[in-house]
């Protein structure tokens, strides 16, 4: 795991501006610093070593060393695809899995992340027809961020090392301000800092002095085909060992649901890392060392304190370039913290629910079957009349089942509508949530309400924040986190589920469950998703963040963005009792934050 940065233009000096980028994310990596730099670009890595401690610095080169690379992630197939590159007369020089990707270019070209099996973002420069490639893994794991201004053309693993660049022209994207308080996050391909883009997963890009040229190569197909339970077990027992392959210590984070406890069970590590918080109903800490002892297993646990959690997030929501108001970044920050004192690549169970139908909010496919037999047209205005009140449990039902998937799904953690949102923020001209959506929805346009609820969430919660937020909990301590939900042989046989395999009427994740309880020790196949869930809503009602939550609701910057009197006032409500949505001024109370430590 590594950072990489980058830029091409025609500055004769471009040491120092490559070394203040590579600097700014000199925590993605302190193994070893590589660079190469020439007339027309600059390359340089941040290592973090994992495989080929010796010979794996970078940039590697090819025989002639006319393509350079720059690499961050793992390929979990690179013996494979070295023995098979080896036969087409490619020679090898390290045993790194980096130098897979130089020569399956040479064989494959612009195809080339098509063979890797893994996690992934690179850059790769021909020398020969000055042209720069980057690509990234299909589910988006390792990120990459691109910008052109004036005329570089720049990217890196993190937005503040393109910061660095003199060229660069900070701005806030204020357009996506009512979209990110309905997400808590943005979910635009365009990030909050404006003319920086996010690379989306599964996509490449071809870079010369006069194009940008992205191309799609995945794209996640549903098969329907059937799955057994044996598919899953041999699929996850052969994911698990790939992703163990290290030549550093490896653990696990646990929680006590089925994805972390499947995967502990899996891997047989000897080291699991829990973090809790006092209130009962919020700590999973208990299960998790029930499971660790089952598994004669070593269990880290930290209980995370109000006044721990608060300090701590400014360092976790800059460490992300963007605002995230996902709360349980901060719990992974811990856990991340608690790990680093053992290992150097932790185990982590993302993907999990968007590929088996893991999310509560799917059995509503399946829930009130009598309400669905009244003619949409009724249903359309019963839900008219209640988007008129604010959101508040059994009201959201009724207005949900008026509305078609696309107009109202946005993914399982909406935190408001659209209407609510665009009435506290000042600013008029909006980027509404369904524009960001569309695509998606257009893409799956023939599967079913299930599978479009499947991507949707694939592609925005887990891919804008579950994903980010830990990589760069993670990073911040120099440990790698791998997801092995996320392998393509995993993919394989999500994608030939049913839908009966997915969810009923009592469940999620049906099939995953049979398939993991035959190596979970106790009942946590059972359970109901947590995830380091975080008493904000408790705590928010106490003066410490109350206080707090107040002073940046009334400052300066917030009165930039927001109707002032409004959040205030609602703030005061949710105190009262008598307002029930502390996400949202959660993710109010969020952005200032970030916005006040970019841009202040």
């Amino acid at each position: 795991m590594c950072g990489i940065v980058g830029f091409m233009n025609q500055e004769k000096k471009k040491e120092k501006t490559l070394r203040l980028m590579m600097e700014s994310i000199k925590h993605r990596g302190l193994d070893g610093f590589g660079t190469y730099i020439d007339k027309n670009i600059a390359l340089g890595h941040n290592r973090l070593a994992i495989i080929d401690l010796e010979d794996g610095t970078e940039p590697q080169y090819n025989e002639d060393k006319s393509i350079v690379l720059i690499f961050n992630g793992e390929i979990y197939n690179y013996i494979s695809l070295r023995k098979q590159l080896q036969q087409k007369g490619h020679h090898f020089y390290t045993k790194s899995d980096a130098e897979v990707i130089i020569h399956g270019y040479e064989e494959w070209g612009e195809d080339t992340p098509k063979y890797l099996r893994g996690m992934f973002a690179f850059a790769l420069y021909n020398k020969k027809n000055k042209e720069l490639f980057l690509a990234k893994d299909p589910s988006g794991i390792k990120p990459l961020y691109y910008a052109r201004f004036k005329d570089t053309f720049m990217f890196a693993s993190e937005i503040k090392a393109l910061l660095a660049h003199p060229d660069f022209e900070k701005v806030c994207n204020t357009s996506l301000l009512s979209s990110y308080l309905c997400f808590g996050f943005n979910a635009s391909k365009e990030t909050m800092f404006k003319h920086v883009f996010d690379l989306e997963p599964g996509t490449s890009l071809l870079v010369s002095r006069k194009r940008i040229q992205k191309r799609r190569y995945f794209r996640f197909e549903f098969t329907e085909e059937g799955c057994t339970v044996e598919n899953i077990k041999e699929a996850m027992r052969d994911s698990v060992h790939h992703h163990l392959m290290s030549e550093v210590k490896v653990g696990s984070f646990l929680s006590s649901g089925i994805d972390s406890s499947y995967i502990a069970s899996l891997s047989k590590l000897n080291n699991t890392y829990t973090v809790g918080y006092e209130q009962n109903d919020y700590n999973e800490i208990t299960y998790a060392k029930e499971l660790s002892n089952l598994l004669h297993q070593t269990n880290k646990s930290k209980i995370i304190t109000k006044e721990e959690y608060l300090k701590a997030l400014p360092t976790v929501i800059r460490s992300l370039d963007e605002p995230l108001a996902d709360p349980s970044i901060i719990a992974t920050y811990f856990c991340a913290e608690l790990a680093s004192q053992d290992v150097k690549v932790v185990l982590s169970g993302e993907g999990a629910d968007e590929l088996f139908g893991g999310y509560l909010a799917y059995l509503e496919e399946l829930s009130m079957p009598h309400y669905m037999k009244i003619p949409f047209k009724i249903r359309r205005g019963v839900s008219t009349l209640v988007s008129l009140f604010p959101e508040f449990r059994g009201f959201n039902f009724l207005y949900r089942r008026g509305r078609t998937l696309a107009e109202e799904y946005i993914g399982i953690g909406r935190i408001c509508r659209d209407s609510e949102s665009c009435k506290l923020v000042k600013i008029p001209e909006q980027i509404k949530t369904s524009s960001l959506t569309k695509m998606c929805y257009d893409q799956y346009q023939k599967n079913t309400s299930l599978e479009k609820r499947q991507m949707i969430d694939f592609t925005f919660y887990l891919a804008k924040d579950f994903l980010p937020a830990i990589d760069r909990a993670t990073m911040l301590f120099g440990i790698e986190a791998r997801t092995p939900f996320l392998d393509l042989e995993v993919f394989k046989a999500a994608s030939a589920l049913k839908e009966e395999q997915k969810i009923n009427k009592y469940t999620t994740k049906v099939l995953l469950r049979e398939a993991a309880k035959e190596v979970i020790p106790n009942e946590a196949y059972k359970k109901k998703k947590l995830g380091f869930p975080v008493p904000l809503k408790l705590w928010m009602k106490e003066d410490l963040y109350y206080t707090e939550i107040y002073e940046k609701f009334t400052s300066k910057s917030a009165s930039l963005f927001f109707n002032q009197k409004k959040i205030c006032k609602l703030l005061k409500r949710y105190k009262k009792g008598t307002y029930k949505n502390y996400k949202l001024l959660w993710a109010l109370y969020v952005f200032i934050v970030w916005y006040d430590l970019y841009f202040k």
